[in-house]
This record gives C-alpha cells, structure tokens and sequence, in this order.
C-alpha cells in the first residue's frame, strides 16, 4: 500500500505544480490585457476560468495533504483503521480511497 499511496501523492503533487503553472498564466494574461472579459459573447471570463483553477488546485492540496497523513498513519501501524470505531477498514475501501480515515459505516 505504501507504494501505491507515495505513486499517488507523488501524480497530486504534480498536478500542483502544473496547475500552479496554469494559474500564474491566467493571471498573467489578465495583466496583460485590458479586455472586457465579463461581457464576451466568445467564452468564459478570466474570472471564471481562475476560479474554477483556484478550486481545482484547492481540492487537489487537500488531497496531496491527505494522502501525507495516510502515509504518516502507515508509519505510525495505525493506517487502515477507522478513526471512528477503531474497526478495521475494509481492503476494498483504501483501494478505492487510499487516504480514507473511517470505514464505510462511520463514514
């Protein structure tokens, strides 16, 4: 398990960085241009389109966060136990969702 936790947190945090990437650009186009962004008929606005990054890359820290404190919990012998009941957490659920804290009925 711990590989497959380190192979996704390694693929989370380079989705940070690439979307890190994508938002100084939009960021920089919107420096750039003076358009009036709200109002074209052509598409989506900036605002929109770094709002919508913001909330990808928000979600995606969670996620790198929450896979670290899976794998601190492998480390400390308690990674697969539900933090509820303190049952084990069913194999099928951590393939499904490796970073999970709690087993299905808790969750």
């Amino acid at each position: 398990m711990r590989e497959e936790l380190r192979r996704r947190r390694d693929a989370a945090a380079a989705e940070i960085v690439a979307l890190e990437a994508d938002l100084r650009a939009v960021f920089e186009a919107s420096r750039e241009s003076n358009a009036d962004d709200e109002h074209d008929p052509e598409g989506s606005t900036i605002a929109y389109e770094r709002a919508q990054l913001t909330a990808v890359l928000d979600a995606t820290r969670r996620r790198l966060a929450d896979l670290d404190d899976a794998l601190a919990r492998l480390d400390a012998g308690t990674y697969g136990v539900c933090e509820r009941c303190g049952r084990p957490i069913p194999p099928e659920r951590l393939l499904a969702r490796p970073a999970a804290r709690t087993c299905v009925a808790c969750a």
